[in-house]
């Protein structure tokens, strides 16, 4: 499955697309795959000011506990809440409805190491 170009991918799994001076994060379907069914997401809360390469938050699945990782500085405007009542979102869903917090960012030059769809998909195939 090809990751959808509307985005770019860290190194660490998270896709970043960004609109405007809003960023909305998320996991990679790689990711996902690979932490196998997730049970648990803890966000930073709204208001959380972050500097490029910051944990942002973590999720728990039946295998392992990973930090979650933002590329860029900014303030967690929104958390995605669904995920609170069902963690599985993110199983079945990471590239949409499983989106996990959004980041006004004040300062996007940790943009410049994220890699297009094509380059992540070659590093890390699904």
């Amino acid at each position: 499955m090809a990751s959808p170009t509307d985005r770019v991918y860290s190194d660490s799994h998270e896709w970043h697309r960004f609109e405007g001076d809003v960023l909305t994060l998320g996991l990679t379907q790689y990711a996902v795959n690979t932490l196998t069914d997730i049970t648990y997401v803890e966000m930073k809360k709204p208001g959380t000011v972050i500097k490029a390469g910051d944990i942002v938050g973590e999720v728990e699945s039946v295998k392992a506990t990973s930090d979650i990782y933002c590329a860029v500085s900014g303030e967690v405007v929104e958390v995605n809440r669904a995920l609170s009542d069902d963690p599985s979102l993110l199983n079945t869903d990471p590239l949409g409805k499983g989106w996990l917090c959004k980041i006004r960012v004040n300062d996007a030059a940790g943009k410049a190491g994220l890699k297009d769809a094509a380059a992540y998909d070659a590093a890390h195939p699904c």
